[in-house]
């Protein structure tokens, strides 16, 4: 059990109040107009967007993956997370943001506007499609947030410690005996309903400041959080570095061969046999034993997500929201910089605390019998970190959980009242009834979230059904949508249908416990025939209305520029503007593309090898770094205005 200080208490206790002061405080700009609410005007400059962004991805949940990942699976866990896929933000940075934010529009639904018109067959069926898909995957993640964060600030604050403060808590354990049945069963009720109380009261924070303050409130809340998780990061790191003592080999004794390089074989090849057992078992639950077949499926799912582009969350809302497409871009960029080696420096200093003292903590075990490795990050937290600054790092992590609830909240106003409310309700509303609007959908969008988390047993339910489920669904037709001229709403409604119904399925089966099939990496293994079944959906769906007006695909090309399968479009062009020009990026976004996927990696490695005193690799990856940056200057940052 850990257990919080009067003084870490009182710390998390003034971030909340900051928080709320906070919203208070942006009210009057957020109610200026709905952009200025819902886009913060598209006045707010990239690099705040970008650090709101990366706020919003550097959670509890995450990293305490991340920490037992790089627990298990040493340098080579900088690969795993390949699976959600991380490499998005390259294609957006490269060249996607800018695509996405030349449309000028307020919402993902709204953009579709801009690329199939609005009067066309299909379109107003493609328009609620993603509003609906939209919503679903905001809720979603609300009730992941609301979920997470009461089970994450229970370990620290536990039913035993607050019963006496909150007897509503007690589902009337004490009039059973200690060690009974029923007295285990009330007793997990109410720990239950600890972790729902929580959740409730720091969603209703979140959700003050998000609605009083709209965006601009969002994104200056997000940057307090990430300077406080910047200081976190760096103070972790010390600790365990002043812990090894310039001296790596008290982990790399602990650990299997392999450990501690990157690269891999056919196999996985490490061996926690006699070493920890546990991790050994752990590892074959994964089953990530044929390694580059696993890395080499992520690669491809990964590739086809990430040329998607955005899903319509708050990611999407933020690329809509700066300036230009030039500042969209750079904000994309902006966020692996930023994110990847500060994160990375606290995930190896749990990591390596956790190794060093690994028999003297107290780890939950699973249901399995086999230790839980997510409680890693609490378990050392609790035993290394010296009060103060274990409620500095708690203060960034729950801020982390309502930075990724607030976003998303946001974009579900966005959707509420651009999408449904102006458009099928009041398009003429005034800017005072927009404004009630956006506090009531708001309000309503919490209610479902927190409803949904209380319905859900746990993280790993909610998080299956996100991931597989509605991002499963959401890729041929929005990889279509960017490349190929003829694809239409018709086309784009049958295949977000299809995607949708066809990779639910699984999850559903096993979140509701008819089989365990799918669970693991077997998802990767079926993507490929979820993308066909999508495929044959969006071309058939296509082929069965005429194309898209000529206007709009005119407009679209012309205004986007995007390259791939255009050329009757770009024929058109031509005619009506002989000097128009194609673009010509292709070949060096490829580049650009594959520059930044490792530049990311390097990212990912470069506080691994610093914290292990590793200094041959440590400089080997600064100077592929140097590289990296020398060149992109060059072969990006200097084309960003290049049409």
């Amino acid at each position: 059990m850990y257990v919080l200080s009067t003084i870490d208490l009182v710390i998390i206790l003034l971030y909340f109040l900051m928080m709320i002061m906070l919203g208070y405080y942006m009210r009057n700009r957020a109610r200026k107009s709905k952009d200025a609410y819902l886009m913060g005007g598209k006045t707010l400059p990239w690099y705040m967007l970008g650090l709101s962004d990366a706020s919003d991805m550097f959670d509890i949940s995450g990293t305490m993956l991340l920490v037992s990942m790089a627990f298990l699976y040493g340098f080579k866990s900088v690969w795993i997370p390949w699976m959600w896929p991380v490499f998005n933000q390259i294609f957006l940075m490269v060249f996607l943001s800018r695509w996405l934010r030349r449309s000028n529009a307020t919402t993902g639904a709204e953009w579709l506007g801009t690329r199939f018109g609005l009067q066309d067959k299909g379109v107003a069926q493609s328009h609620v499609i993603v509003v609906v898909f939209a919503l679903l995957l905001c809720v979603g993640y609300m009730a992941y947030a609301f979920v997470g964060v009461g089970e994450f600030l229970q370990i620290f604050l536990p039913y035993e410690r607050v019963k006496d403060m909150f007897p509503f808590l007690s589902h009337g354990e004490a009039a059973f005996a200690p060690g009974s049945d029923a007295y285990n069963t009330a007793l997990q009720v109410s720990k239950q309903s600890t972790a729902q109380f929580y959740g409730v009261l720091i969603c209703l924070v979140a959700t003050f400041y998000s609605i009083i303050g709209g965006m601009h409130g969002i994104v200056l809340a997000d940057f307090i959080k990430y300077m406080i998780m910047i200081v976190c990061s760096l103070c972790v790191g010390t600790i365990a570095m002043m812990h090894l003592g310039g001296d790596s080999s008290g982990v790399l004794s602990n650990v299997p061969n392999g450990w501690d390089t990157p690269f891999f074989g056919a196999e996985l090849g490490l061996d926690w046999t006699n070493k920890i057992n546990d991790a050994a078992l752990k590892l074959q639950q994964d089953g990530y034993r044929f390694f580059s077949a696993i890395v080499g499926m992520m690669f491809f799912s990964g590739v086809l997500k990430s040329l998607a582009g955005p899903a319509p969350n708050y990611d999407c809302q933020k690329i809509l929201s700066t300036r230009s497409p030039e500042e969209a871009a750079k904000m994309s960029g902006f966020i692996s910089v930023i994110l990847m080696p500060i994160r990375y420096f606290m995930t190896m200093g749990l990591c390596v605390l956790g190794i060093l003292y690994f028999r003297e903590l107290n780890l939950h075990t699973g249901s399995d019998g086999i230790i839980n490795f997510e409680s890693i990050m609490p378990a050392v937290i609790s035993k290394f970190l010296p009060v103060g600054l274990i409620g500095l790092v708690l203060a960034g992590f729950l801020g982390a959980f309502m930075s990724n609830f607030s976003g998303t909240l946001n974009a579900a106003q966005a959707y509420m009242v651009n999408d449904i409310y102006l458009k099928y309700v009041d398009p003429a509303a005034p800017r005072k009834q927009i404004i009630t609007m956006s506090y009531l959908s708001g309000i309503i969008m919490v209610a479902f979230g927190i409803g949904l988390g209380l319905m859900i047993k746990d993280v790993n339910m909610i998080f299956n059904i996100i991931t597989a489920g509605l991002y499963g669904g959401f890729v041929c037709a929005n990889v279509l949508k960017w490349y190929w001229w003829r694809f239409n709403a018709t086309g784009y409604f049958y295949g977000m249908l299809a995607g949708i119904v066809a990779s639910a399925i699984p999850p559903a089966l096993s979140v509701s416990g008819v089989t365990h099939y799918f669970d693991g990496t077997r998802m990767l293994y079926f993507f490929p025939i979820f993308f066909v079944i999508q495929l044959i959906a969006c071309i058939a769906g296509t082929y069965a209305a005429p194309p898209t007006n000529t206007a709009t695909l005119l407009n679209f090309y012309k205004t986007v520029r995007p390259w791939g399968f255009w050329k009757p479009v770009h024929e058109m062009a031509v005619a009506e503007d002989p000097g128009f020009e194609k673009n010509p990026n292709l070949g060096v976004n490829i580049l650009n593309v594959i520059l930044g996927m490792g530049g990311q990696v390097l990212l990912m490695l470069l506080p691994m090898y610093l914290i292990l005193n590793k200094w041959t690799g440590l400089g080997v990856v600064m100077g592929l770094l140097v590289v990296v940056f020398v060149v992109m200057k060059r072969t990006w940052w200097n084309r960003l205005t290049d049409y």
